[in-house]
């Protein structure tokens, strides 16, 4: 039985036992349709209270109080450079320019130690820092500070080709299918992509996919409260694929924007949890032949190396389009960024560099890497 979710009513009401995934043959009905019947809305009107005359306000102070209080509401966003100055990339640079002024070979043995230090990956860093020392060989560089303008631009080149921001006007719902592992701030990010769509007036909706994980529909509700965003839920333990085939059902009915689906935080060992993803697509494509039309993997920045091995077997298992890598901001090394874009060319949608809504970023190569560089050369 689905259970369509925007807001918590004061006395819930007991509703029959869903009946099992597998003998479901039609789409149900439109489960939001009961509240707009004429014979409802006459006997609401009948009984509503009328409403209390408000204090007349001027309309330059109203104005004046509106702009306050939305002022007061935005959180302050702070630079690229305030948030990953932190990140053990930008530490080691920053030190390693700082403390050796001298150009020579010596440094650029560091700069490599540094790169494989941060996970930009062994391969990666051997190759870009060749490539540098035959141009400090035939006198390019005047100084370090040339070397690391060049190091610059050679880091943005590696990422230039996945800076590609997602858009979702092309398909009405657009259907963004998330999966991770645990702990990588998944459900997290949906919210702040339903903040981001909702802020750009588009109408949202999102599934709870994620039955298997304690609290996940709980959490996921909480975000949809948070951003006045509708939730469909059929409780923990649920099959995932049916809860997300009634909420594509019921986004096409209402006309919705976006429909963003959580699905489980599995592990990417777990072969028979990973077929679940597969299966999920296949019941989506009984009403869209095109969903999802974004499989948008969630990467913890954190992970280093291991963020590889994830993705080579999500993209195998799941069709990965997209990807978003979290916790920029904390302890993260920040060359899986690098590495990941030179394994896979995948997009990198979005990253998050903090907490709030607003430091979920479109990903823009240019800022993600004068934030990881010493503050002379950053912009």
């Amino acid at each position: 039985m689905l259970k369509f979710w925007k807001k918590k009513p004061a006395e819930p009401a007991a509703t029959p036992a869903a009946p099992p995934a597998d003998e479901r043959v039609e789409p149900v009905a439109d489960p939001v349709a009961l509240d707009s019947t004429p014979a409802l809305a006459e006997a609401l009107a009948e009984t509503a209270a009328p409403e209390p005359a408000l204090p007349e306000v001027e309309p330059e102070a109203e104005e004046a109080a509106i702009a306050a209080e939305a002022q007061a509401a935005v959180p302050v966003k702070r630079s690229w450079r305030e948030r990953l100055s932190g990140s053990g990339f930008a530490k080691s640079l920053t030190s390693l320019f700082v403390r050796n002024a001298r150009l020579d070979d010596d440094l650029l043995d560091e700069l490599e130690t540094a790169l494989i230090t941060a996970d930009v990956g062994v391969e990666a860093s051997t190759k870009l820092v060749e490539a540098l020392r035959k141009r400090m060989h035939k006198r390019e560089f005047a100084d370090a500070g040339a070397l690391l303008a060049a190091l610059r631009q050679e880091l943005i080149d590696l990422l230039k080709p996945v800076e590609k921001p997602l858009d979702v006007s092309t398909q009405t719902p657009f259907v963004i299918l998330t999966v991770g592992i645990n702990g990588v701030g998944k459900t997290t990010t949906i919210g702040k992509l339903a903040r981001r769509y909702s802020d750009e007036g588009r109408s949202v909706m999102l599934a709870a996919g994620d039955t298997f994980r304690a609290a996940a529909v709980e959490q996921l509700k909480t975000w949809g409260d948070r951003n006045k965003v509708p939730v469909v839920s059929q409780g923990q333990d649920a099959d995932a694929a049916s809860v997300i085939f009634d909420a594509l059902q019921a986004a096409r009915s209402r006309g919705t924007k976006v429909l963003i689906a959580d699905t489980a935080g599995r592990l990417h060992t777990q072969g028979g949890l990973m077929d679940e993803l597969g299966k999920i697509g296949r019941v989506m494509k009984k009403l869209d032949a095109g969903a999802p039309h974004e499989v948008l993997m969630v990467i913890d920045g954190t992970t280093g190396q291991n963020a590889i091995s994830q993705l080579r077997q999500f993209r195998d298992t799941a069709g990965v389009t997209g990807l978003v890598v979290t916790k920029l901001d904390g302890t993260a090394k920040g060359g899986v960024m690098f590495a990941l874009a030179r394994e896979f060319g995948l997009p990198i949608r979005y990253v998050g560099l903090g907490e709030t809504a607003t430091d979920l970023r479109v990903f823009d190569a240019e800022a993600f890497v004068d934030g990881l560089l010493p503050a002379a050369l950053g912009g």
